[in-house]
C-alpha cells in the first residue's frame, strides 16, 4: 500500500500525518518538538462520528422555525442537499434580522476549532455575521474571565498585556529563588496553545529552574499540578479557599514586619484600608494564620514559616487560571497581587506575581509576541454583548437586566443562535439548565464536523471540514514556528470549509463582496501571507514556506516589549499606571462605587456557595479541570482520549480514604450526583489528591439517557454551577462544586456519545 506524509498543525502541536489517500494510517510528532503531545494520535479518528451531509432536525424541517424545541437532542434529522440547507439558513437569517433586528442573533464560537490563521471558525463566523448587519457577541472567555476583569482595576492594563510582561521561565531560572504556585503549573495545560506550537518546553524550563536552585511550593488540592522533576513541596489546600491562604500569608508578613512599607506607600493605593482588614479592624476578624488554617486545612505554622521564606527570597507568586474559576474568583487574583506588593518585588526580575504559568501559550519560549496573518472580522454594528459564561441566562432571561463590571445591561431577546467552532455542551456549566435554555430560540444553526452534543441539540447542522481536509497557515503569536498546513485527505462526505459555507450564504443575502472580497480560500491565504511577508521581508515567501513546511523565527527578529511595571517601578510618577490613582490599587474606589455585595473594594475572603466548609455528610468537592488526553472535548472519540477511559466512560480520581468510606474500590462504576444532575464514572484511586476532593476531567461528550437524566459518559458539567463569579466579572465557577458518589447498581447503560443520531428521508 502506498502512503504519503503531510505536515499539519493542531492546537496541541505539529505532526507528520501518514495517509493511504483515505484513512490516516500513522501520526508522527514534529521532529523538533522535545515533548510532543499524545493527543495527535487521535487524528486517526478523522472519519469517525462524522456529519457527512447537511442535516435538519425533523420538526424544524417539516414545520419551520420554533417547532417543538423540546425535541432538540431527541429526534431524528433529515439529510438534505446543500442548496436546500443553505436556502433555509439564509431565509431564516433574513427573517430574524428583518423582524427582530440583528441583536436577536447570537454568534457563538470558541476559537479552538483550528490552529490555522485563515480557517479559524471564530473569525469566520464573526466576519460573516458582521457582514449581514451584526450580532450579539460575548466578551472574556471561560478560562480566565475573572482574571480578565479584575486585572485592569488593579494594575491599569489588560490581563493579556500583564501576562505578556510577567517574568518568563528564562527570567525565573536566572533570578527567582522561590516560586509559590497556587494551583501549580500543570504540564497537561501547557500541551495546548492558541494557534499551535512547534515545541513543548514547559518540562525542560521547569527542570532548568530546579537545576539552578529555584525552590517550588505547590499549594493545590492536586499534587500533580507540579511535575515531580520540580521536587516541589506539596501543601494541600481546600478548593475555593486560595484567597484565605493568601490573606493568612499577608497577615503573617504584616505582624512579623516582613512587608515593604516603602513600596506599599510609594507604589500602591489603599494599603491602609487593606491593612485594617488584615488586622480585623473592619470586621473584628484578624486574617491570621490560625484563621486561614481553619478555613483552608493548611497548618497555621506552615503559613507563618512560608511567609517568612517569601520575605527572605526573590519570590514569584503564581496563580493558575483554574483558581479564579470559583465563586468570588476575582479575590485570589487580587490577593496575590497584594501579597506581591507587600513583598515589594513587583517589577523586579523574577519577582512579583504572575498568572497562568503552564497555561496556554505560556511555555517559556522567550520569543515575545508577534503578529501572524489572520482574517479580519470587520466591524459589528450591534453593541449588545454578554459575559461569555452567561449564555444560558441570555436565552432564559431575555429582556432582563444584569450587572457586569459597573454596567447595568439588558439581555436581548434571542431568536437565532449561530455557532461555528467550540462546543457549549462541553464547556458550559449545569448542562441540564443549558439544555432548557437551548429550547428558547426559534433556530439553532451550527457548523460541526462531528455528531457531538452540540450537533445533536441543534436544528440545522452544516458539515464542516477538519484541519486535515484543507490548506492553511499555522502558528501562534507566542510560539517561534510558522507552518504550512497541508491538506491531508479529501473532505469527508459532503463537508465544506467554513469560508465556503459562509461565502455561499453571503451570496444569498447579497453581501458576497463584503464578506469574500472576491477571493477564494487559496487567494485569501496568498493575500494574508503576502501582507505578513511585506512587514517581514527576511521571512520566507509563501512558496518557500510550502516547500520547507515550516520556518522558525529567531529571537532577535522580535522587538522587545517594554515592561510597564518595570518603568513604573523606576519612575512611579512619570510612568504612572492607568488606574485612577496611577498606582497599584489594593483598594479600588471604582469597585467601591459599584456597590457589589459579592465583590468588595479590596481583596477579601467571601465564603463560597459550595465548599468543604459547608459540605453535608458524604459530600466531596469536585475539581473538573483540563484533561490530559484531549483539548477540551475535541477528539473525544479519538485513540488518546479513548485510552484514558474505561468502557467509554471517564475516570474519577479519589483519595483512598474517601473510597473506603463509601465501600468503593479502584475500577468501580459510580454515580456522581448532586441537585443539578448525575453522571457515571469509573473510580481511580490516587495518592496525589487531598482527602475530600475528587477530580473528574472535562471533555467527555455529553450523553444523557433522557432529558435531565443520567449522563452515561462522565461529563462533569452536568454537576457544576451556572452562576457567575460575582457581579463584577460574571465568570464561570465550575470549580465551586460539591457532589456525592455512590456505587452504580444494576446494568449500566451503554455509552452512545459517539454515535450518529437517527437520519430520516425528506
Amino acid at each position: 500500500m502506498t502512503t504519503t506524509r503531510h505536515r499539519t498543525l493542531t492546537n496541541w502541536g505539529a505532526y507528520e500525518v501518514e495517509t493511504d489517500g483515505r484513512e490516516i494510517t500513522a501520526v508522527h510528532p514534529f521532529a523538533k518538538d522535545p515533548d510532543p503531545s499524545p493527543i495527535g494520535q487521535s487524528l486517526k479518528a478523522v472519519r469517525r462520528s462524522r456529519v457527512e451531509r447537511p442535516a435538519i432536525r425533523e420538526s424544524w424541517y417539516r414545520s419551520g422555525p420554533g417547532s417543538n424545541p423540546e425535541r432538540r437532542g431527541w429526534e431524528p434529522f433529515v439529510e438534505v442537499e446543500w442548496d436546500v440547507a443553505l436556502d433555509m439558513v439564509a431565509a431564516e437569517l433574513d427573517r430574524v434580522r428583518n423582524q427582530f433586528g440583528n441583536q436577536a442573533i447570537f454568534g457563538g464560537s470558541y476559537g479552538w476549532a483550528s490552529a490555522g490563521r485563515f480557517h479559524h471558525a471564530l473569525s469566520q463566523v464573526h466576519r460573516f455575521l458582521n457582514s449581514i448587519g451584526g450580532y450579539t457577541f460575548s466578551v472574556d472567555d471561560y478560562s480566565i474571565a475573572a482574571g480578565h476583569v479584575i486585572t485592569p482595576h488593579v494594575f491599569g492594563f489588560s490581563f493579556d498585556d500583564f501576562v505578556d510582561e510577567q517574568p518568563s521561565f528564562i527570567e525565573m531560572a536566572e533570578h527567582t529563588e522561590l516560586v509559590v504556585a497556587f494551583g501549580g503549573m500543570p504540564i497537561k495545560n501547557s500541551q495546548v496553545q492558541y494557534g499551535g506550537q512547534g515545541r513543548h518546553m514547559l518540562s525542560s524550563r521547569l527542570e532548568t529552574c530546579r537545576d539552578r536552585g529555584v525552590r517550588f511550593i505547590n499549594l493545590s488540592p492536586l499534587a500533580e499540578d507540579l511535575i515531580e522533576a520540580c521536587e516541589a513541596e506539596w501543601i494541600p489546600v481546600r478548593p475555593a479557599t486560595d484567597a484565605a491562604v493568601m490573606l493568612g500569608l499577608a497577615h503573617s508578613l504584616l505582624i512579623a514586619d516582613d512587608h515593604d512599607e516603602d513600596f506599599l506607600r510609594t507604589y500602591c493605593k489603599g494599603w491602609d484600608r487593606l491593612r485594617s482588614y488584615l488586622r480585623g479592624e473592619t470586621d473584628g476578624v484578624p486574617k491570621s494564620a490560625a484563621w486561614a488554617g481553619e478555613i483552608t486545612g493548611v497548618d497555621p505554622d506552615r503559613i507563618v514559616s512560608l511567609a517568612a521564606q517569601m520575605a527572605r527570597s526573590r519570590t514569584l507568586i503564581t496563580v493558575s487560571w483554574s483558581v479564579q474559576r470559583n465563586d468570588h474568583g476575582e479575590q485570589p487574583y487580587w490577593a496575590a497581587a497584594a501579597m506581591a506588593a507587600m513583598l515589594g518585588q513587583i517589577g523586579l526580575p523574577g519577582g512579583g506575581v504572575g498568572y497562568g504559568y503552564g497555561a496556554v501559550g505560556l511555555n517559556g519560549h522567550g520569543v515575545g509576541y508577534h503578529d501572524l496573518p489572520r482574517l479580519g472580522q470587520g466591524r459589528n454594528p450591534v453593541s449588545d454583548f454578554i459575559p461569555v459564561a452567561r449564555i444560558a441566562d441570555l436565552l432564559l432571561q431575555g429582556g432582563e437586566e444584569y450587572e457586569y463590571n459597573g454596567q447595568r445591561l439588558t439581555y436581548p431577546e434571542t431568536k437565532l443562535v449561530y455557532w461555528a467552532g467550540g462546543n457549549p455542551f462541553h464547556h458550559h456549566q449545569d448542562l441540564n439548565r443549558l439544555a432548557k435554555a437551548w429550547q428558547m430560540p426559534d433556530t439553532i444553526v451550527v457548523h460541526e464536523p462531528f455528531w457531538n452534543a452540540l450537533a445533536r441539540f441543534s436544528d440545522i447542522v452544516l458539515p464542516a471540514t477538519t484541519t486535515l481536509e484543507r490548506e492553511d497557515i499555522g502558528g501562534s503569536g507566542m510560539d517561534d514556528f510558522v507552518f504550512w498546513m497541508e491538506k491531508v485527505i479529501d473532505p469527508v462526505g459532503e463537508a465544506k470549509n467554513d469560508y465556503d459555507i459562509f461565502s455561499e450564504l453571503a451570496d444569498r443575502l447579497d453581501v458576497g463582496e463584503r464578506f469574500a472580497e472576491g477571493r477564494t480560500s487559496r487567494q485569501w491565504l496568498e493575500h494574508l501571507y503576502e501582507r505578513f511577508h511585506s512587514g517581514h521581508p527576511d521571512y520566507p515567501t509563501l512558496d518557500e514556506l510550502k516547500d520547507a513546511g515550516h520556518f522558525q523565527i529567531p529571537r532577535e527578529w522580535i522587538p522587545p516589549v517594554p515592561s510597564q511595571l518595570l518603568s513604573f517601578r523606576q519612575d512611579p510618577l512619570g510612568s504612572a499606571l492607568k488606574t485612577p490613582s496611577g498606582r497599584i490599587e489594593l483598594y479600588s474606589e471604582t469597585i467601591e462605587g459599584f456597590a457589589y455585595p459579592d465583590c468588595p473594594p479590596h481583596p477579601s475572603w467571601l465564603e463560597p456557595a459550595e465548599w468543604l466548609g459547608n459540605a453535608t455528610s458524604g459530600q466531596l468537592h469536585m475539581i473538573s479541570n483540563q484533561p490530559k488526553t484531549r483539548l477540551h472535548s475535541q477528539w473525544d472519540h479519538g485513540e488518546t482520549s479513548l485510552n484514558g477511559k474505561v468502557e467509554g466512560r471517564e475516570q474519577i480520581g479519589m483519595a483512598l480514604t474517601d473510597a473506603l468510606d463509601r465501600g468503593l474500590d479502584h475500577g468501580d462504576l459510580v454515580r456522581v450526583f448532586n441537585d443539578r444532575g448525575a453522571t457515571l464514572a469509573v473510580v481511580s484511586i490516587r495518592s496525589d489528591l487531598m482527602e475530600g476532593v475528587v477530580q473528574l476531567p472535562t471533555g467527555a461528550w455529553w450523553d444523557p439517557v433522557e432529558a435531565g437524566g443520567l449522563c452515561r459518559s462522565g461529563n462533569p458539567n452536568v454537576l457544576t454551577r451556572d452562576v457567575g463569579t460575582s457581579s463584577l466579572a460574571q465568570g464561570p465557577t465550575a470549580q465551586t462544586c460539591l457532589v456525592e458518589i455512590e456505587r452504580f447498581e444494576g446494568d449500566a447503560p451503554a455509552v452512545r456519545s459517539h454515535e450518529a443520531p437517527g437520519l430520516v428521508a425528506p
